[in-house]
């Protein structure tokens, strides 16, 4: 016996939308898709390349100019397609408009990685990441 009866089949009507993920609605807490303002962080201290299955992650850690830099992100110059075989990237970083602080070297050192498949490293001999006074790059 079933508490709540026998149960029944019914036809399921075809919808493009996955179920799976909400539908995006207006509200006054989300805004619009703003543009990246990071700014090219000063110096690149240490490249690092880890082979994974798939692809390898491209770690990069860099020191700001000021305290509390966030949004870290490896941007890519040419859309990840390698230029002479090499792939490069810019090391920026978001930095707070107020209360800036020097502070030591610790305090302002942050690291950042990505991910690149085989596909992207296919015939990418040398992988560069630039900062505003130093750049450095790893070969294979």
């Amino acid at each position: 016996m079933n508490w709540f009866g026998r149960g029944q089949s019914q036809p399921v009507v075809a919808d493009s939308a996955n179920p799976l993920i909400p539908a995006k609605r207006g509200t006054v807490f989300r805004r619009g898709d703003k543009p990246y303002t990071g700014i090219l962080m000063p110096q690149v201290k240490q490249l690092k390349i880890e082979r994974v299955p798939g692809g390898a992650i491209v770690r990069a850690t860099g020191v700001a100019q000021f305290q509390q830099p966030y949004d870290v992100k490896l941007i890519s110059t040419s859309k990840n397609q390698p230029v002479d075989r090499t792939l490069t990237f810019e090391l920026r970083a978001e930095v707070p408009g107020k209360n800036l602080r020097q502070g030591s070297e610790w305090t302002r050192t942050v690291t950042v990685a990505t991910f690149l498949t085989d596909n992207e490293l296919e015939g990418v001999r040398t992988i560069r990441v630039v900062g505003s006074q130093n750049t450095m790059s790893a070969r294979r």
